[in-house]
């Protein structure tokens, strides 16, 4: 007769540990962007500029992914010699590797860093989730040929409005030498290149896993070593030799152990409990909270334009979301009754 296990974990449901890792994801992604903010703003004394932060990033994923991805690499070689890429690093082949990484390791964390040494963190809220389905959305029907509900276009058109009324506000007072519109634009690029990483992720049906390892390990290869470089020659303001270890070792955990292994580890599993389409709305929660947060903690007003563009955003995406939710049951009720009456 076999004994029951002591382990803690072995007593959670699935289902437990869904809405544990739910929780934490939310948590992780709306911290993200107020930490990001308070790091990166120099009003607020942050020693470590967008590009040293990313730095610290790479280097607290890469400490974890790499030997990771070298792992699975060795594995993988055993029975495909020709498996992965990038030095035996990524478990990606090179084109894919290439592709992910530009767009979801480089290209994402320099952007959204520097946008935060310019907007607030509240602008980051609407702008960078809340903004992601409308790019993702139009990314897929270009390249995968998806289509556009009317349902979905109008939960669309209400993440336009809650972008329009935040960004559009900063553009406005561009001319009167608020430099708010370039974190704003930022933000938005920022957006777009995920959604690209996104798509390419759902084009070649990647791993959750495999994916993240890759583009830790394209952006670790070409960003570390010239980085290391140019601030050894000081060829760039950079300070992350000469700051306090403690600043740097906290960006490493949480930009790089938090925001990139764990969130992408609880975020696969809350889709795995939940399915893609509540994860999506559990998710609409962190435009809201992130921004609340900033006001609560690092002070940041809320004018009405925010208020209202995050209601916009947070509707558009869970309308959006329910009425796809609604006509995938509907067509699986409707399929099931056909294979019914087939039968």
């Amino acid at each position: 007769m076999s004994l029951p296990s002591k382990n803690p974990l072995h007593a959670l449901t699935p289902r437990t540990v869904g809405v544990v890792a739910a929780v934490v994801t939310v948590l992780i992604w709306t911290s993200f962007i107020v930490i990001a903010r308070a790091s990166a703003d120099p009003a607020r004394g942050g020693l470590l500029n967008p590009f040293d932060i990313a730095y610290a990033r790479l280097w607290g994923a890469g400490l974890i992914l790499l030997p990771w991805g070298w792992w699975l690499v060795r594995r993988d070689r055993r029975s495909q010699p020709d498996a992965g890429s990038l030095f035996g690093l990524s478990p990606l082949p090179l084109r894919q590797t290439m592709l992910v990484g530009f767009f979801g390791g480089l290209l994402y964390a320099m952007l959204a860093y520097s946008g935060f040494v310019f907007a607030p963190a509240a602008h980051a809220s609407v702008l960078m989730p809340g903004s992601l389905p409308l790019w993702t959305a139009l990314l897929a029907l270009l390249m995968l040929g998806d289509r556009i509900t009317p349902t979905r276009a109008l939960g669309l058109g209400l993440i336009v409005g809650g972008g329009l009324l935040v960004g559009g506000s900063s553009l406005l007072h561009a001319l009167d030498g608020s430099g708010v519109w370039r974190g704003d634009v930022l933000f938005m690029l920022a957006s777009f290149v995920w959604s690209v990483y996104s798509v390419l992720v759902r084009r070649y049906a990647l791993d959750a896993v495999r994916a993240t390892i890759a583009i830790t390990a394209l952006a670790f290869v070409v960003y570390v070593p010239v980085y290391t470089a140019l601030l050894l020659l000081h060829w760039v303001p950079g300070r992350v030799f000469t700051a306090p270890w403690t600043d740097v070792a906290f960006q490493m955990f949480f930009q790089g152990v938090g925001s990139v292994v764990i969130s992408g580890i609880t975020f696969t599993k809350m889709i795995q409990t939940f399915g893609p389409v509540r994860s999506t709305m559990i998710t609409a929660l962190v435009p809201g909270l992130s921004a609340l947060a900033a006001a609560l903690f690092l002070g940041e007003p809320l004018g009405w334009n925010v208020l209202l563009g995050l209601a916009l955003v947070t509707s558009g995406i869970v309308f959006g979301v329910r009425k796809a939710a609604t006509i995938a049951i509907k067509s699986e009720a409707i399929e099931a009754a056909s294979s019914g009456a087939r039968g």
